[in-house]
């Protein structure tokens, strides 16, 4: 799932280079033209070992690695962004770069009231930086403020419209139920986009959109229109993996989501993964799965989230709880309200569970596993919900497989 954060992780720039203008020897001959000065690229490591007291590098150089990890599923890039940022603010600790940059760190490690705390520090700072209303809108949206959130959405686009700022607006839309508006703002952000990776990514949501509303056609040919764009766009290859579960046509899937995995070793993946090859009646191997959540651990980053529904559906309902308290703790948004309903229902106390699960389902999103999550919930209560049963009907849901349904 999102987990109420873009992409899985803060959307972010690009690899940075720095560019300068050689200048070159006088011609040869006076009579000759003058010859046009060749352009050379200098990597941004370069020029720290050249310039080490540029502060805006190292934090550039810090927002790289956040990015790097978001990309390459290697959580070893924290521990070299918290180093890069770590100098940066030593040399210039009230820059608005660097705080971007220790913002977005933080958010990566799921610490959203430490982003939220720099990323105002950073807004502060400079009230134009737009990249910082970004990380705190994730950041807000991920602690359930989902009004501070517009707030900061519309203050970036208000900034500078373009992809990240139009995503995150359609994110806000769909989180209050607007599936118009959340079209709308992707629409605009696939205008906006030029390179292949930005058209990926806006056709990779629009898929998401589709397969929210059940319309798997469609989310399967968005996640391909994303591919044709960017072959390299591990996110699509899921989203298609994912129709093709949600279709019934298991081993295809399986077979994608090999490719997935290879890629991109993410613990959704794998859980996804699992859930697949249980369905197809081959037994899920989760081995890999725990060997990333130690190296997530192991780079400070804190996922009680997907530990929680792990556990919950397919290991310990008693750590799903412990989990799904501490995410809830932290980040008291409307998935780890509906995390911790279903930890406490599955451990037996469905009573205990409700106040969790109408939270989770308080705003019109159409996210239909926390409605069934509810339904089973108040059913167990005797208060039942007649749509429980429609909900299992309809299509792209499946509860049997809830790692994927929580996309549909």
């Amino acid at each position: 799932m999102r987990s109420l954060v873009l992409a899985g992780g803060v959307v972010l720039a690009g690899a940075l280079v720095f560019t300068a203008v050689a200048v070159s020897a006088p011609p040869a001959r006076p009579a000759a033209p003058p010859r046009q000065a060749a352009p050379f690229t200098e990597t941004l490591q370069a020029r720290l070992k050249r310039l080490p007291g540029d502060h805006r590098g190292w934090a550039g150089l810090g927002l790289q690695y956040v990015d790097q990890a978001r990309v390459t599923g290697d959580p070893s890039y924290y521990v070299k962004a918290e180093g890069a940022l770590a100098t940066a603010a030593r040399l210039a600790p009230e820059d608005d770069a660097v705080l971007t940059g220790r913002a977005a760190l933080a958010a990566g490690r799921h610490e959203f009231s430490d982003a939220v705390r720099l990323a105002e520090r950073a807004t502060a700072v400079n009230p134009y930086g737009a990249a910082a209303y970004g990380v705190l809108a994730d950041a807000r949206t991920q602690l359930g403020d989902l009004s501070g959130a517009r707030r900061a959405v519309d203050r970036m686009m208000g900034l500078r419209p373009g992809v990240a700022s139009f995503a995150r607006a359609s994110y806000a839309a769909e989180l209050r139920g607007d599936q118009k508006d959340a079209r709308a703002f992707l629409q605009y952000a696939l205008d906006d986009a030029y390179t292949p990776a930005d058209v990926a990514y806006v056709r990779y949501y629009l898929g998401e959109l589709a397969l929210h509303s059940g319309d798997l056609r469609e989310a399967g040919d968005q996640y391909g229109r994303a591919l044709a764009a960017d072959p390299a766009y591990t996110p699509a290859l899921a989203g298609q993996a994912r129709v093709t579960a949600l279709g019934g046509r298991l081993t295809e899937a399986l077979t994608l989501y090999e490719g997935v995995v290879r890629r991109l070793p993410l613990p959704q993946y794998l859980i996804e993964q699992g859930e697949t090859a249980a369905k197809a009646g081959r037994p899920a191997d989760w081995t890999l799965l725990r060997a990333q959540r130690g190296l997530l651990e192991s780079a400070g980053v804190r996922d009680d989230l997907t530990w929680a529904e792990f556990e919950a559906d397919h290991g310990d309902p008693r750590q799903a709880v412990r989990h799904a308290r501490a995410e809830y703790a932290r980040n008291p948004n409307l998935v780890a309200a509906d995390a911790l309903a279903w930890a406490l229902f599955r451990a037996g106390d469905a009573k205990a569970a409700l106040p969790y699960a109408v939270k989770a389902t308080s705003t019109r999103w159409r996210n239909p596993l926390l409605r069934h999550h509810r339904a089973r919930i108040e059913q167990a209560l005797g208060r039942g919900r007649a749509n429980a049963a429609d909900l299992t009907a309809r299509p792209g849901f499946d509860p049997s497989l809830p790692a994927l349904a929580r996309f549909s």
